[in-house]
């Protein structure tokens, strides 16, 4: 169920879809007929296939085995996709079911037990009996999970631990479930091909997708359950693998190695590669000098619109390109991308955020209203209840009943040394202004630091923001430039502008750091945090001191 925190935020009811296929004894007359049947159908596929291909060499089972797939999951997108759509015209009936189910479902562990989840039979006992939550209220809960106790929070053991990203502080473990899988790939992967394919018709052929992968390191709890990120692995899409140009042992920057390696057909001795990853990766490479010349020829001229002129016939890039990965897609759009459309299919979040007010008033689907800010607080398949994640959405319209929400910002990521509370986004726009505003310059990254934090590292000064980023085609940047940001934030944030003018804030520090400082900064992040580079997302706010620390260490200018 979802709620919304009231401040001036869908998860529907779930379908398994079951197909069974009943074997019965065929009568030798109609042995022939069925053969026949088969060999037309076998035609009947084959020629779609092929009115499907691209220009690409394949092997027939490849190519069957990839539209089976397609055809399969089309198939449970289009019945997904019309179950969702019938509930949006029912969305508190819905939402309602889906509650119970979790409850009813979790009735006989020790938390349902300590809320007595067998006698609630509507939300609004569940509200009036349940709090709103944040981490601190799981976490032992899920060290008893950790060490093997059963039946703590959810009925069934979890399939793993997973470690979110830690965008807006540390790093939290969280369980994930069958449910949890089963209903992301129904509700979302399913509904989400559903769309792209009404939305991109180009995307409806035979050619396979280049998946970036990169592979997450597990560790396993006292009692055997493997703790990373909630993400796929290759190994989950063992039965998908012809959906992709990547081979299975595959899933930089360095792209001389890469087509040196294309040309003779072998794995560059320079990657650190397992015998047995290496091993199975050149099995599949063959020498192909004519690619290669064409990539170094493409390589050479340039980078602006590579993509579509490595791949004539890319129809889609399918990414997250919101929040805190914003900068990044604009990037991808401008340069590499050029004219390739993006989408970004999923809302997804695996965050946490301190409370402010232990019992704010709450929403539900159905009650919010057009045009205002909510923060989303969630029940899921995973044993969070009235859970705050942390995220402000706006509720900009709706589906039949169903409110259609644009992502703001996450409450753990704002800047405020006064109460001014001025959101990422808000700083972002801010950033670009004056970005703009600098000959030559490219964003390229940037996180800030409240001035609280930095302690003695900046010497004494009315609070303020310390804001580092690193851009291109810039090496040094003056005074004048520097105080375009603290204006720019002025003209889009009248509270901002109020505590300047009062002299209460003083005006942001801008420190420009040296090329690759926020790699190495993401690579700390990660090392201490287990996170895998799947789901890490750079912090915006720091809120570390050693983070800032290493950042003003970097500085060029």
């Amino acid at each position: 169920m979802t709620e919304y925190r009231c401040k001036n935020v869908v998860c529907l009811q779930s379908q398994l879809v079951v197909i069974s296929v009943v074997e019965k004894a065929t009568p030798p007359p109609l042995l022939s007929a069925i053969g026949v049947c088969v060999m037309v159908g076998m035609a009947l596929i084959w020629r779609n296939i092929n009115s499907k291909i691209k220009g690409e060499n394949r092997t027939f089972s490849s190519l069957l085995f990839q539209y089976l797939a397609v055809k399969a999951v089309c198939w449970l997108g289009k019945r997904q996709r019309q179950k969702l759509e019938a509930d949006t015209l029912t969305v508190k009936e819905v939402q309602e079911q889906t509650l119970l189910k979790r409850l009813h479902k979790n009735a006989n562990t020790c938390y349902g037990k300590q809320y007595d989840f067998s006698s609630i039979h509507d939300s609004d006992v569940f509200r009036a009996r349940h709090p709103i939550t944040s981490y601190n209220h799981y976490q032992e809960l899920i060290r008893r999970v950790a060490a093997g106790e059963e039946k703590v929070i959810i009925a069934k053991k979890p399939l793993i631990l997973a470690m979110t990203s830690g965008t807006s502080g540390s790093s939290a473990m969280l369980l994930s479930t069958k449910d949890t899988n089963t209903e992301f790939f129904l509700q979302g992967v399913a509904v989400c091909l559903d769309a792209m394919q009404r939305a991109f018709p180009a995307t409806n052929n035979l050619q396979r997708t280049t998946k970036f992968f990169y592979t997450p390191t597990f560790r396993q709890s006292e009692n055997g359950i493997p703790i990373g990120p909630n993400s796929f692995t290759p190994a989950s899409y063992h039965h998908m693998l012809n959906l992709y140009t990547t081979p299975a042992p595959a899933f930089n920057d360095r792209w001389q190695e890469l087509v040196r390696d294309i040309e003779e057909g072998k794995v560059s001795s320079d990657l650190a590669l397992e015998p047995k990853v290496r091993t199975s990766l050149e099995a599949l490479v063959k020498p192909d000098p004519k690619r290669a010349a064409q990539l170094r020829a493409h390589f050479q001229e340039g980078f602006r619109g590579i993509a579509r002129r490595l791949w004539p016939h890319l129809n889609l890039v399918l990414a997250v390109d919101s929040g805190s990965n914003q900068i990044y897609g604009e990037m991808l759009r401008e340069n590499y991308c050029q004219g390739v459309p993006f989408y970004s299919p999923f809302y997804a979040a695996t965050e946490e955020s301190s409370l402010e007010d232990e019992s704010p008033q709450t929403l539900l689907m159905e009650e919010v209203t057009e045009g205002h800010n909510y923060e989303l607080v969630i029940t899921n398949a995973s044993g969070l209840y009235r859970y705050r994640i942390g995220d402000i959405v706006k509720v900009v319209g709706f589906h039949n009943r169903c409110p259609i929400v644009e992502f703001l910002y996450r409450r753990g990521q704002m800047l405020n040394v006064r109460g001014e509370k001025v959101s990422e986004t808000l700083f972002l726009g801010a950033l670009k202004k004056a970005v703009a505003q600098w000959p030559g310059a490219q964003l390229v990254d940037y996180s800030c630091a409240e001035s609280g934090i930095m302690g003695d590292s900046i010497g004494g000064s009315d609070p303020h923001y310390q804001v580092f980023i690193e851009l291109k085609g810039v090496r040094k940047l003056s005074e004048e430039q520097r105080y375009k940001l603290d204006i720019c934030l002025q003209q889009d944030s009248a509270v901002y502008k109020s505590f300047r003018v009062k002299g209460s804030i003083g005006s942001v520090r801008v420190q420009l750091v040296a090329e690759g400082a926020f790699r190495e900064l993401s690579k700390k992040m990660m090392d201490f945090s287990n996170t895998s580079p799947n789901t890490f997302k750079m912090q915006r706010v720091l809120r570390k001191k050693e983070y800032a620390d290493f950042l003003l260490g970097k500085t060029v200018s």
